[in-house]
């Protein structure tokens, strides 16, 4: 453990170890699976496509080395602590230098913390990978309040909730004065909430998806046929958002024995909310790095609970981040990717919420950055931090 952990109390080592009788009841009822038909035009278009389901469940038996991805995540530092009568799992990365900046790093649903492998080192230690030490950061990524390897809350807890959570790790139990926070999905909506319940201890935030909306509503023409379009993209997505928002408990009846609907479940969000042809999810995701995340849910029994986030939210009121008409006044950066499958607005409706400091519009990439285009999220969080360092060395989009 790192000094700063060793004068922390009430933290303790995590490894990961899945039981062996464990793994071979999920690999035997993913072999026995009673497959089903569906219908000859089928695509994606009905959800998770039948063809590339029994191929990644025929790899998942006869190829996925969970061993292997065990091993990676025991690669990293990674503590459990009581928060708020809540047992918190964290990835814990001291920075490299004489000053590394903290940085809370948040993901979302269907994902987990094995969003932010292919992060964490980089981000920590960016002189082993060619960069400047001077851009060190300190990276804490916890497992959500009932994501993977962290507990349950009583009851389900909405983003504004957990932000508090959050915001009690950073600063009651890690005892860091100051930070920065970054998210997606979920995460976007848990720093929105950090940065404006919990400035200024969370001093900064930089998100990669935008889940807020104004009070107020669209205001300019571009804005208003920004709404119009957004809320034509989201039919297609409401049905899964219904369910878990009112009915979760139901819904985890059919999947708590089945790693199968599971998979099916989350590979289908995988396929279409990433920058990718239809039909080839493996442009961006390998089978390796979807089982893994898929794994995570299935082994730590928490399909239900994560999907609780869905039912917290509609009882904190939904998307609306200031019902007061108040912004969040500390220091907001954006990474704009174009494939979001939550279309991001005109700048001008983000700055009615958030005061944007840093605006990078991307190249390419789609809902999980951090899976999808680590290097330009990770560019793009020190190109943000560098502007709080007070050494700005390039110009923002």
């Amino acid at each position: 453990m790192k000094d700063r952990l060793d004068t922390i109390k009430n933290v303790t080592p995590f490894k990961c170890h899945v039981p062996e009788d464990v793994l071979r009841t999920i690999l035997d009822r993913v072999a026995n699976y009673p497959w089903h038909e569906m219908p000859d035009d089928g695509g994606w278009d009905y959800g998770a496509n039948l063809v590339y389901m029994q191929e990644l469940c025929s790899y998942w038996v006869d190829g996925f080395d969970w061993r292997k991805q065990e091993a990676r995540i025991n690669s990293f530092t990674q503590l459990k602590t009581r928060v708020d009568d809540i047992d918190m799992h964290f990835i814990y990365e001291e920075g490299s230098g004489s000053n590394p900046m903290p940085l809370m790093i948040s993901h979302g649903w269907p994902g987990s913390v094995a969003e932010f492998f292919d992060l964490v080192e980089p981000l920590a230690h960016p002189e082993r990978f060619g960069g400047d030490v001077q851009d060190a950061f300190t990276i804490v990524a916890p497992s959500l309040p009932g994501f993977g390897f962290s507990g349950r809350p009583p009851r389900p807890y909405g983003p504004r909730k957990i932000a508090g959570v959050v915001n009690s790790l950073m600063t009651k139990t890690l005892g860091f004065d100051t930070y920065l926070a970054h998210g997606g999905d979920w995460g976007g909506a848990i720093c929105s909430w950090l940065g404006y319940d919990h400035a200024p201890a969370c001093s900064a935030i930089h998100i990669n998806v935008l889940t807020m909306r104004h009070p107020d509503g669209p205001q300019t023409p571009e804005e208003i046929a920004w709404a119009k379009q957004f809320d034509k993209d989201q039919i297609m997505q409401n049905g899964y958002r219904t369910q878990q928002a009112t009915r979760p408990q139901t819904l985890s009846y059919a999947m708590i024995d089945s790693p199968v609907g599971i998979a099916a479940w989350l590979v289908e969000k995988f396929h279409d909310w990433s920058d990718v042809p239809v039909g080839q999810i493996e442009h961006a995701h390998s089978k390796d790095d979807l089982l893994t995340n898929i794994m995570i849910y299935i082994v730590t029994r928490t399909f239900n609970s994560a999907s609780w986030i869905y039912y917290g939210r509609r009882e904190e009121g939904g998307r609306v981040l200031s019902p007061e008409g108040r912004r969040v006044e500390i220091p907001t950066g954006c990474a704009v990717f174009p494939a979001e499958m939550l279309g991001w607005p005109p700048r001008s409706y983000a700055e009615r919420i958030y005061n944007i400091t840093h605006w990078t519009e991307m190249p390419r990439g789609g809902h999980f950055a951090a899976m999808e285009e680590p290097q330009m999220l990770m560019n793009d969080i020190r190109k943000f931090a560098r502007i709080l360092r007070g050494r700005n060395d390039g110009e923002t989009k």
